[in-house]
């Protein structure tokens, strides 16, 4: 017993060797060892897992422009996206996905033409996208950015929609939306940037004319000075300063291709369907699990149930087979059908969880001299180092003045110091 013990063990200590001189020449080979390389896919794994903690959760929604073609004229046709612009805006959605009933999974840009005065023939996708960026467009950019176009004849009844990077001239922000220019500047790898201010900025890279671009602006108010400021991401805004910048417009030939094609990393991690057939929830009773980037998604004319049907790439599957909840949420509707835009401003029960999960705990108050106002868009003072702190007590946002025990709630009116509040997330 004792002797086939000592073999067993002999022959173990044979194998571990071997197996040791197989990952030296393994390390030979390769040039770095086994353990070495788990430990870097280990570290990479952690890296991946903290950016993806770090990342701000996303909400985008899918609209069918199909809905454009139940105007009866241009006008009506142009309130209509405008109503969704501003729905978008209001409630902070990051990214709009116009789709499409084809069958091909085509993904160029309808708007792109080669004639930008014609309308004839445009589909009402088109027109719905058009009418959406240009009003996602700062003011002062829509010029340089936007041909004239026949379709875009009614947008100035529109009221604007008033994101905090729409900016006027005279108002200072850490961030600005600008448009390249094709004027000489003296250093090659510069650009000339309109910014919308009184004089144009200078950015740190050599770029194309008629580019839309982020600018941090940095500390430095004078414009006089002619140090380069820096061209940064679209969602840099958001990440540094809790700024929300707008909604990004996007194009899918079908509604699989609005998944298929996500432009966040993993994808869509909750994908919420709406339809007068779904699960009649209350807003009390709705409670949204964890994500990253949400998508909520309203049917067309006929409803979602029909784009599923007529795309070939979802042949066969249930409309709850493909979305993660399928939810109704005005029951006992009094007409026939609602509107997508009228459902739109019907679901900020599904807003107010987003912004717990983005962990919206904090509010800056700004003071800024007379008379009581609040607004959400921030900065609207010449004085951040005046800017204090209060914490968000419920989803009311009821705000403590630091300077006393009075508290004020969001749209509330009262006599005392003037001063504007921004989201710091």
């Amino acid at each position: 017993m004792g002797k086939k013990q000592k073999r067993a063990e002999t022959e173990t200590e044979a194998e571990r060797i071997e197996n040791d001189k197989a990952e030296n020449e393994f390390e030979l080979t390769n040039g770095d060892s086994h353990k070495k390389k788990k430990r870097r896919r280990r570290n990479k794994e952690r890296d991946e897992r903290d950016k993806e903690a770090k990342e701000i959760p996303t909400v985008s929604i899918a609209v069918s422009g199909s809905i454009i073609n139940n105007a009866q004229s241009l006008e009506l046709a142009t309130r209509l996206a405008g109503q969704i612009a501003r729905a978008a805006t209001i409630f902070r959605i990051d990214e709009v996905v116009v789709f499409d009933n084809k069958s091909s999974s085509e993904k160029e840009d309808p708007t792109v033409t080669t004639d930008n005065s014609s309308d004839e023939n445009e589909s009402g996708g088109a027109f719905f996208i058009r009418i959406l960026r240009y009003l996602e467009t700062p003011q002062y950019l829509r010029k340089a950015l936007f041909p004239k176009h026949n379709n875009l004849r009614f947008v100035g009844m529109l009221p604007p929609l008033d994101a905090p990077h729409h900016l006027r001239k005279h108002e200072w922000a850490p961030f600005r939306e600008g448009v390249t220019l094709n004027e000489k500047v003296p250093n090659s790898g510069e650009t000339l940037v309109d910014v919308g201010l009184s004089k144009n900025v200078v950015v740190n890279q050599a770029l194309e004319p008629g580019i839309r671009v982020t600018v941090a602006m940095g500390t430095n108010r004078n414009l006089d000075d002619d140090s380069p400021r820096q061209v940064v991401s679209l969602s840099k805004p958001r990440e540094e300063a809790g700024l929300y910048w707008g909604y990004r417009v996007r194009y899918a030939s079908n509604i699989s291709s609005v998944f298929k094609d996500c432009p966040y990393r993993g994808g869509y991690d909750l994908l919420i369907g709406t339809s007068e057939h779904g699960l009649i929830i209350n807003s009390s009773e709705l409670s949204l699990p964890t994500f990253r980037h949400l998508l909520i998604a309203f049917g067309g004319l006929a409803g979602l149930e029909e784009s599923i049907e007529e795309d070939s790439n979802l042949k066969g599957k249930d409309v709850r087979e493909v979305f993660d909840s399928y939810l109704n949420t005005c029951p006992h509707q009094g007409s026939r059908t609602i509107r997508t835009e009228v459902v739109l401003f019907d679901w900020p029960v599904v807003y107010v969880p987003v912004y717990e999960t983005c962990d919206l705990n904090k509010i800056c108050i700004f003071l800024t001299g007379s008379n009581f106002h609040i607004t959400s868009v921030f900065p609207r003072t010449n004085q951040p180092s005046n800017a204090k702190s209060s914490t968000l007590k419920s989803a009311s946002v009821i705000l403590t003045i630091l300077q006393g025990p009075q508290l004020y709630s969001v749209g509330g009116g009262c006599q005392e110091d003037s001063f504007e509040v921004a989201v710091d997330v």
